[in-house]
C-alpha cells in the first residue's frame, strides 16, 4: 500500500491507475471502516482511503483534540483490506492557509444534527469536497450511520455536478445491535453495556411504523423518555421522511428513525431506514 501526504505526490500517483473508489475517514478504523474498503474494489480498479481529522467539522468543547489517533494499526488494517493507496495528509498539506472558502449546505444543515453540532456540515462538506479534488474518484464510499452526512454530501455532489458515484455502505454492528463507531471506545463498561439500549429503541418505533402507527410525535417522545429514564441525555428521536429529512409529509412516505443521545460523556448516533 502506498502512503502520500503531499497533494502533488498523491495526485501523480494516481495518474493512469483506472476506475478510482475512495473511502474517507477520520482514522481509528473499525469494522465498519474495513467493510467500505472491500465494497469499494466492487466499484474501481484501485480503492483510495483517506485518513484526516478535520478541525473545521467540530464545534468548541467538541472532541478534536482528543480523538483517537491510531494510524500505524490503521495502515495494518488498510493494507489487509487490500487498500491501494492511503492519503494522509497533515493539516499544513490539506489546508496550507486559512480555509476562508467555506461550502454552506441549505437548510438541512440546521436540522437534527445540525441544530446540536452547529457549523458541522460546513466543515464536512467542505473537507470532502476538497478531498474529493484531491483524489478525483469516480466513486466515493460513506457509512448509513451518519445518515444526514450521506444526505449531505449525495446532494452536494448532485447539485455541483460532480462526476462521482455516491454509495452508502450499511451500517456494521456489533452483536449486541451496538452500531461500530470510533466514539465508542470512550463508553466505560457499564455504559457499554447499556448502549444498545439506543438501537433497541429506534427498532422498537420502526415495528410500530410498520403496524400502521403514525403518531410520530407519541413514538418519538416515548423513545426519548425511555433512553432519559435509563441515564441517556437525548437530543433527538425523529421520524423523518427518507429522501430529505423532512418530517412525513404523506403517509406512503419511506421513513428512517433517526436518534442522537448522550451516555456519559460520549454522544452515540443510530438510524434505521423503515
Amino acid at each position: 500500500m502506498e502512503i502520500h501526504a503531499p497533494i502533488a505526490d498523491l495526485r501523480s500517483a494516481l495518474r493512469n491507475r483506472g476506475r478510482v473508489a475512495f473511502v474517507p475517514t477520520m482514522g481509528n478504523l473499525h469494522a465498519g471502516h474495513i467493510s467500505l474498503m472491500r465494497q469499494a474494489r466492487a466499484h474501481a480498479d484501485t480503492v483510495v482511503a483517506s485518513i484526516f481529522v478535520n478541525r473545521l467539522q467540530f464545534g468548541p468543547g467538541e472532541d478534536f483534540d482528543k480523538y483517537p489517533r491510531t494510524f500505524q494499526a490503521d495502515c495494518e488494517k488498510l493494507e489487509a483490506a487490500g487498500v491501494d493507496v492511503l492519503f494522509a495528509p497533515t493539516e499544513a498539506d490539506l489546508y496550507p492557509e486559512p480555509q476562508q472558502y467555506m461550502l454552506e449546505p441549505p437548510e438541512i444543515q440546521g436540522l437534527l444534527e445540525g441544530e446540536f453540532r452547529p457549523g458541522h456540515f460546513r466543515g464536512v462538506a467542505t473537507v470532502v469536497l476538497k478531498l474529493f479534488n484531491c483524489v478525483q474518484p469516480q466513486a466515493a464510499l460513506f457509512g448509513k450511520k451518519d445518515y444526514q452526512q450521506l444526505m449531505v454530501i449525495r446532494n452536494m455532489v448532485r447539485q455541483l455536478a460532480l462526476p462521482i458515484e455516491v454509495v452508502g455502505g450499511e451500517t456494521v454492528r456489533a452483536e449486541d445491535g451496538l452500531a461500530l463507531s470510533s466514539r465508542n471506545g470512550y463508553l466505560s463498561s457499564a455504559e457499554r453495556a447499556e448502549a444498545p439500549r439506543l438501537r433497541r429503541e429506534i427498532s422498537r418505533i420502526c415495528d410500530a411504523l410498520r403496524h400502521g402507527e403514525r403518531d410520530y410525535a407519541r413514538l418519538e417522545r416515548e423513545a426519548a423518555a425511555s433512553l432519559d429514564s435509563h441515564g441517556w441525555a437525548t437530543d433527538y428521536v425523529a421520524v423523518r421522511q427518507q429522501a430529505d429529512l423532512l418530517p412525513p409529509a404523506t403517509p406512503d412516505a419511506p421513513l428512517v428513525v433517526v436518534a442522537a443521545s448522550r451516555l456519559g460523556a460520549t454522544r452515540l448516533i443510530d438510524n434505521q431506514e423503515v
